[in-house]
């Protein structure tokens, strides 16, 4: 296991071709995310942090610069290697949910493992139940996506990205399709993974969310303008623990 950053970006960039004109949506960007952390990266619509993302998750190559993934350099990989490393080292959560409708919870987590080629789970079975059980839903892993809330959905998603068991989780606005509380319940298990030593990266932009990471950094023109500690960093199993009593009374 490497001991270094889970992220390490140098000057990283990205132009793209528009027509005749070129525009360049990172314009070189140094980070560093140590094992553990959870950020949130913020910015305005155009920042830059969509472009961010995708290269992080490996759907994207930069044009200029350097990432390294849990100390291996994968900028300049060919398509299968990012395929395997999408597969194996990082979970995915979007705001969507991205569930097959018609498949239960479980076969929905099965799912990264059926694509994994080096076979590193024998009992798939078992590895998705497990998943299921680690975000609350032991209980709902035959129920189809229709059959339970957007809250338990959203869980079921990040089972699936669990499953996989990745150095990375990024999540994309995954509390966008949630009303208040069920943001907060879904912060609440991020924090939960995150305090067990997970990686958590996302992009939010709420700024009552981005109160329960640990660590804000902020885009604007594909720059980096800001990179900081939270402070007073909220709790979020407190805070629901809060509202139900209040709720209660």
């Amino acid at each position: 296991m490497a001991t270094g950053p889970v992220i390490r970006l140098r000057d990283l960039q990205r132009t793209y071709a528009m027509g005749r004109n070129e525009v360049r949506a990172l314009a070189g960007i140094d980070l560093e995310v140590a094992p553990g952390e959870m950020i949130a990266i913020m910015g305005a619509s155009g920042s830059g942090k969509s472009t961010l993302m995708n290269i992080l998750g490996c759907l994207d190559r930069p044009t200029a610069g350097t990432y390294e993934l849990d100390g291996r350099r994968v900028d300049q990989l060919g398509g299968k290697e990012l395929a395997d490393i999408r597969n194996q080292r990082i979970g995915f959560v979007f705001q969507g949910f991205n569930l097959l409708p018609r498949t239960s919870a479980q076969e929905n987590v099965e799912l990264p493992l059926l694509y994994d080629r080096a076979h590193h789970h024998r009992d798939i079975g078992r590895a998705a139940t497990a998943a299921l059980e680690r975000v609350g839903l032991g209980d709902r892993r035959d129920h189809v996506p229709n059959e339970l809330s957007g809250g338990q959905q959203q869980r079921v998603a990040i089972a699936r990205a669990l499953v996989t068991e990745p150095a990375l989780l990024l999540a994309d606005e995954p509390t966008g399709n949630l009303d208040t509380h069920t943001s907060i319940e879904i912060l609440a298990l991020f924090q939960a993974l995150n305090d067990r030593g997970l990686t958590v990266v996302m992009v939010t932009h709420e700024l009552d969310l981005a109160r329960y990471v640990r660590r804000v950094v902020e885009l604007r023109d594909g720059r980096l303008v800001r990179d900081e500690a939270v402070r007073d960093r909220r709790d979020a199993a407190a805070d629901l623990a809060a509202g139900a009593a209040s709720a209660a009374s």
